[in-house]
């Protein structure tokens, strides 16, 4: 299992805890539709899942202009 982080320390003070609310909860969301459509059962919960892939730089958070 990996070190958990804070919310301060996946931010880098580039964003706000807002924002990284937000950007977790529709990439679980789209985990979750991916995995219904697939028909594909999984032990961890998508929000988990969410963080893992923005903690390994899969993603990363816009600030709208």
């Amino acid at each position: 299992m990996s070190r958990k982080l804070s919310a301060e320390e996946m931010l880098n003070g580039e964003s706000s805890k807002y924002a990284l609310a937000v950007a977790v909860a529709k990439l679980a969301r789209e985990i979750t539709d991916d995995i219904v459509l697939k028909g594909e059962i999984v032990e961890e919960k998508p929000v988990n899942l969410a963080i893992d892939e923005l903690k390994d730089g899969k993603y990363s958070i816009v600030a709208p202009e």
